[in-house]
């Protein structure tokens, strides 16, 4: 059995849209180190400077060994480049602690600022979230079709200050001279998800590898926008490198965009080849958990796409190199409680 992130981390490294010697000698920062995206980050980084001799000086930033991002930024090395990935994620975390979530993304983001302006960092790269655009009415949204959000919703904390955190990058881009791109991420899994991850897909990648029956608490009538670990790994080193100052880019894959209730159906049908069926059980205390609203669009991506990249695999395949991840490292039926998962 192959090793998936390996494998990813090879793919990455084989792309011949990045130019991997513009990161020689340089010092790289990546903030939220032990994400799933900012963790790929880092060893691919280190991938790199094994493969191509690079000499890449890599920060990876974490609160236990840099402290807490929203009061001070403790490094020894001036970046040259920067990805900002440290955010609170969870939904749960949304609903009940959302000046929390607000604050680790608003003071965060301007203390990555302004020390990329301080130190005349070449480039940074802010991920920020598909989540910007709330309710949009389109059927398929470009980087300028911003819909509702709901500002009486603490949920909306995560939106919003993604939004805020945007506009943030356009002034410091604008007023500073801070070449800062941002990046509006699908969601993203594949090797590296942890069996414990509460959103939906790793749900139903459990059922799968234990046989049972896939739970919708909703009627599964949200539309998923999806993106590949790997692929969205190569989106990032494309951004840092080629994207347009003061820009957001959509990172996504269209072809694997689907509701809910159809990746359940694929999940149940094609890696279950129909041994398990989807069923539907809404809880009482559904507004308690923090779904986000049914998103009904699909993420453009003609943007990002000429820059050179664009998406690799689709849902199947980002659901079987999941699952190989996880039986290759003998998670083949975890007996331990897992959490609720989300739709988000």
């Amino acid at each position: 059995m192959i090793d998936i992130i390996q494998a990813e981390i090879d793919e990455v490294l084989e792309d011949n849209n990045i130019d991997w010697n513009e990161l020689k000698d340089s010092t790289v920062l990546v903030t939220g180190a032990t994400g799933l995206i900012g963790g790929a980050l880092v060893r691919t980084l280190q991938a790199a400077n094994k493969r191509f001799g690079l000499n890449i000086n890599i920060i990876a930033h974490t609160r236990q060994t840099h402290g807490d991002i929203r009061f001070n930024i403790n490094i020894d090395f001036p970046p040259d480049y920067i990805f900002h990935c440290a955010a609170i994620t969870k939904s749960s975390e949304m609903v009940h602690n959302p000046v929390e979530v607000m604050s680790v993304e608003i003071d965060g983001t301007r203390n990555i600022l302004n020390l990329a302006r301080t130190v005349k960092s070449k480039s940074v790269v802010y991920l920020s979230s598909m989540e910007v655009y709330g309710q949009a009415e389109k059927k398929e949204v470009c980087e300028d079709d911003l819909g509702y959000i709901d500002l009486t919703n603490p949920r909306s904390s995560y939106p919003e200050s993604k939004r805020f955190c945007e506009l943030l990058c356009t002034a410091y881009c604008k007023q500073y001279s801070v070449p800062v791109k941002i990046a509006r991420l699908a969601q993203t899994f594949g090797g590296g998800v942890p069996r414990t991850d509460t959103r939906v897909f790793a749900q139903f990648a459990r059922s799968a590898i234990k046989g049972e029956d896939i739970v919708l608490h909703t009627e599964g009538k949200s539309v998923g926008n999806y993106c590949y670990i790997a692929d969205a790994v190569r989106a990032l080193f494309t951004l840092l490198l080629k994207g347009a100052n003061g820009q957001a880019y959509n990172i996504a894959n269209p072809s694997a965009s689907m509701t809910i209730r159809q990746m359940a159906e694929l999940v149940a049908d094609k890696i279950c080849g129909g041994n398990i069926t989807v069923v539907v059980n809404v809880p009482d205390d559904i507004k308690e958990r923090g779904y986000l609203h049914d998103v009904h669009f699909v993420l453009n991506i003609d943007k990002i796409k000429k820059l050179g990249w664009s998406p690799r695999y689709g849902l199947r395949e980002m659901y079987e190199r999941l699952i190989s991840d996880w039986q290759h490292k003998g998670v083949e039926a975890p007996n331990e409680t897992i959490p609720t998962a989300t739709d988000s």
